[in-house]
């Protein structure tokens, strides 16, 4: 079976091309009911797209919160990736590789909502504080493969301290969502670590359009009426960082982010 000539079609050569990452890399499509690895169309390993499978079944819930989430689900603006443990070198590795791939693939996928789901086979997460560590971990170390190949996304700040910081890769600015089956929120329940890549422009662009309250207002309507409650961490854009949401875990009014951003750097990336 052969994807259309332009999935995984990039604009810049991935420069995530070590041995370990093409190894590791697992940048799959949904097409026709079934998903395919990209750009080679070979189709996915049974665990990989039963988990797909699985996600894609949360998302589309008529009770799931986010309707962000449910537009590039169902209209195809989505990629995934599977990967060893959270955090570990290998994931690392693959994922730079399948981050870069989806961030050149942003100007055809973009039908209002695009998002890159990435999964990973472990570790059983046994709480959420544990999760947001192993989180912030790969986050960290995405980074530090990152920054010696790109600058971060100038129209957002590095500082997770900063009411204006999004995490950013291969120069673009990313809301990450956590969700694991420990967490505390329903909507963020889910069997297998998993860090989802919500690229930032779309939102920019909602609120330049004036559509960005509105589907906030939806989705906290539609978490009350599952939960019962609203996650304290969501706060009005601008009053604190995103960076306090990206876990999914209620942080403590004096939590500090773990994340640093380093300058410019030299050396082999993954």
């Amino acid at each position: 079976m052969a994807l259309t000539s332009d999935i995984g079609r990039q604009k810049r050569p991935n420069p995530f091309n070590s041995d370990l990452a093409r190894a590791n890399s697992r940048y799959a499509a949904f097409h026709k009911n079934r998903l395919f690895l990209t750009p080679s169309g070979e189709p996915a390993a049974p665990l990989m797209e039963f988990v797909h499978d699985s996600f894609r079944s949360l998302v589309l819930n008529t009770r799931f919160s986010c309707v962000g989430a449910k537009a590039a689900i169902r209209g195809g603006g989505y990629r995934v990736g599977f990967y060893g443990d959270l955090g570990s070198p290998e994931a690392t590795a693959g994922l730079s590789r399948d981050l870069f791939s989806f961030v050149e693939e942003q100007g055809r996928l973009d039908n209002g909502f695009t998002t890159f789901v990435a999964s990973f086979e472990g570790p059983n997460v046994a709480d959420e504080a544990s999760f947001e560590q192993l989180l912030w971990a790969q986050l960290q170390r995405l980074h530090e493969e990152d920054r010696v190949h790109h600058s971060w996304d100038p129209s957002k700040s590095p500082d997770p301290e900063d009411t204006q910081f999004a995490f950013s890769f291969a120069e673009m600015a990313f809301f990450v969502v956590g969700i694991h089956p420990a967490s505390s929120r329903f909507a963020r329940r889910f069997a297998w670590p998993t860090l989802v890549f919500n690229a930032h422009h779309q939102f920019e662009r909602l609120r330049s359009e004036g559509g960005y309250e509105r589907m906030q207002e939806v989705i906290r309507a539609r978490e009350r009426k599952l939960q019962g409650s609203l996650n304290p961490n969501l706060g009005d854009f601008g009053v604190r960082s995103e960076a306090r949401q990206y876990s999914g875990r209620p942080a403590q009014e004096g939590w500090r982010c773990p994340f640093h951003a380093g300058g410019a750097s030299t050396g082999e990336g993954v």
